[in-house]
């Protein structure tokens, strides 16, 4: 689950900075990517102590899935909702509105006395964590120039990334040792601090205050081939989470880890998608679009390969890093599509664009694991690898056709062709 916003936002002279001091900049820009590292720590924190969460509140592992399902379900949702339907509001004013919502659900969270409770917390952090970083990152052309907004974009991604280190890795083990509410209250300071912060330092207006109407900006909806790429990142992303989903159980019950070696491959798995964030920009820039499809031939074989290999060991743990690799390569070549359909034919939708990532990133995230529920629950955690494998195929032949949608008529750019 991230943004992105294209460099583009700015005049096409390439200006775009902000009046504020350069080290002022540099802190905001250094709050941003606290933010990114906020969001992804909230949403990732229950997939560290699934196990702690299904004993404490006498629930199935299939419904302590329906932790992240739902957090995505409804991230989904209310992104693109959001997006269209305050395009007449000031950002800042958005910003500070996401801060204190964002804040009371890790709040309510922690404090969850039944599961129910906690879900209901979930889907309240899931309506609000898109909207925020979406909003958050506009500030970003503005700090930085447009010539420098790619490369911060990218740090904001790979903070997300080593949110998922922490809140997986670490997170299991503080729950080993204090419990599994400590983690929560982890979450809930850090939300604090870096949201009071945000609202402290970042400008009050700049030049993406510009109103928007709901008709301007979803329009770029009716594009066949944005549809297409949103449909990628659904069966992409949801071909590793119907795996990655139940991660800390697939390490403990099915390869028969103890809870310190499971942190230390989370954590190893973390590291692996961060760089799986830098390769996505590198595909990016040198292939484009088209590079999808040896990438998603690449991931569905890890996964034949992890359901094929079973319970040895160490050989399994091969293709369950490998497949850490290989995650986010979907990621920045998605992004600069919709970015660049949104900056041709519906240049006031730039906004919602930004929003359309993480909007089916989390579709992916909600798909795969409500399938991977019913795979835990029926075959069992040995069969995910080739459910998973399944369903990367799908996505290769869904960027085919968008490859394919992308030659047709009326398109600037050949990175997509």
């Amino acid at each position: 689950m991230s943004t992105s916003i294209d460099k583009t936002t700015t005049d096409e002279k390439g200006e775009g900075a902000s009046h504020v001091s350069p080290g002022h900049a540099r802190l905001c820009v250094a709050l941003l990517v606290l933010l990114g590292f906020s969001l992804g720590a909230s949403e990732f924190a229950v997939i560290g102590i699934e196990p702690e969460l299904s004993e404490a509140f006498n629930v199935s592992l299939a419904r302590v899935g329906e932790l992240i399902s739902c957090f995505s379900i409804t991230y989904a949702v209310c992104t693109p909702l959001l997006a269209v339907a305050t395009g007449r509001f000031r950002r800042f004013t958005l910003l500070v509105t996401y801060a204190v919502i964002f804040a009371l659900a890790n709040l309510a969270m922690a404090l969850s006395p039944t599961f129910e409770v906690l879900l209901a917390s979930r889907v309240m952090l899931g309506a609000v964590c898109g909207a925020f970083l979406a909003v958050g990152v506009t500030f970003i052309p503005e700090l930085v120039g447009a010539g420098s907004t790619s490369l911060v974009v990218s740090v904001v991604y790979a903070a997300f990334s080593v949110a998922m280190v922490v809140a997986t890795s670490a997170g299991k083990m503080l729950a080993e040792t204090v419990g599994w509410h400590a983690v929560m209250d982890a979450t809930l300071v850090f939300s604090l601090v870096v949201g009071v912060s945000l609202v402290l330092v970042l400008p009050r207006s700049g030049n993406t205050d510009e109103p928007a109407t709901a008709r301007e900006q979803a329009a770029i909806l009716l594009e066949p081939q944005a549809l297409c790429t949103m449909a990628v990142f659904v069966f992409g992303v949801g071909s590793v989470y119907v795996f990655y989903g139940y991660v800390s159980p697939y390490l403990e019950s099915f390869l028969g880890m103890d809870a310190v070696s499971t942190s230390a491959v989370l954590m190893a798995y973390g590291v692996v998608c961060f760089f799986s964030n830098l390769l996505s920009g590198w595909v990016d820039s040198r292939f484009g679009l088209r590079a999808l499809v040896p990438s998603f031939i690449v991931q569905a074989a890890l996964l034949l390969a992890l359901w094929l290999v079973g319970t040895s060991m160490p050989t399994a743990l091969a293709p369950v890093l490998l497949i850490g690799l290989s995650m986010y390569v979907v990621s920045v070549p998605c992004v600069t599509l919709f970015m660049r359909i949104a900056r041709q034919r519906h240049p006031k939708a730039l906004t919602l664009a930004s929003s359309l990532e993480p909007m089916s990133f989390n579709i992916g995230i909600a798909f795969g694991t409500t399938v991977g529920g019913a795979v835990v629950s029926g075959p069992g955690l040995g069969s995910v690898g080739l459910v998973g494998g399944i369903f990367s195929l799908v996505a290769c032949a869904l960027v085919a056709l968008d490859v394919a949608l992308g030659r047709r008529p009326v398109r600037q750019s050949s990175r997509v062709s």
